[in-house]
């Protein structure tokens, strides 16, 4: 087996993870099957993860991060914040739409880490990183439209990542893709309606 950086070697085990967990779920996922999934040793696993819950909360940051640079990318500043916010959005639906497996187990995680004494927090901390990650992306959006809100970012942030998270569980269990698509159009207007006066595009520096 080829040696590779340790944090190379966490990510292959955490990515392993997700794919071995979405396509047999999460309780009959061991860390036996995980590191086969990743072709390598269990005392490899061992070696990168003190214990299951440090590898779960791995596998919902990663989750988190492959959706979060798509959507990042996609709001850069266009003509008018509606279009920029309803950008954002749709890159995060696009996502929803290619990985509808991936999204199913971040509800999977949920469900597992408040049955299984223990790892609550694994929950609490999933729900949290929701929020946080609205709070960077509304962050992104002010620093390069000026925006300027009507209520508290933590407000807007909480709204949002409640309003996604309940759209998504909706179209994996309706598989509505239309009704999705209005219902994220409705929060675009909402989000435009919370922003004060007029507020225009400024185009990226080169420099």
């Amino acid at each position: 087996m080829a040696r590779m950086p340790s944090a190379a070697r966490r990510r292959q085990l955490i990515e392993a993870a997700i794919r071995a967990m979405t396509r047999d779920g999460v309780p009959r996922t061991t860390t036996r099957s995980i590191a086969a999934e990743a072709d390598v040793s269990l005392s490899v696993f061992h070696y990168c993860f003190d214990s299951k819950q440090e590898l779960l909360e791995s596998v919902i940051e990663a989750i988190t991060e492959h959706y979060i640079a798509v959507v990042r990318e996609a709001i850069r500043p266009k003509a008018t914040v509606r279009e920029t916010v309803r950008a954002g959005f749709q890159a995060y639906w696009d996502h929803v739409c290619a990985n509808p497996g991936e999204h199913m187990l971040t509800y999977e995680l949920t469900q597992y880490a408040l049955r299984q004494p223990g790892f609550e927090h694994l929950a609490r901390r999933q729900y949290e990183l929701y929020t946080d990650t609205f709070t960077q992306l509304i962050d992104q959006l002010r620093q390069d439209m000026g925006l300027e809100l009507r209520v508290p970012v933590a407000v807007l942030a909480h709204y949002l990542a409640v309003m996604t998270d309940g759209l998504t569980l909706n179209f994996l269990v309706l598989d509505d893709a239309t009704a999705a698509s209005d219902v994220l159009d409705t929060i675009a207007d909402q989000v435009v309606h919370l922003v004060r006066g007029e507020v225009r595009a400024t185009a990226p520096s080169d420099g």
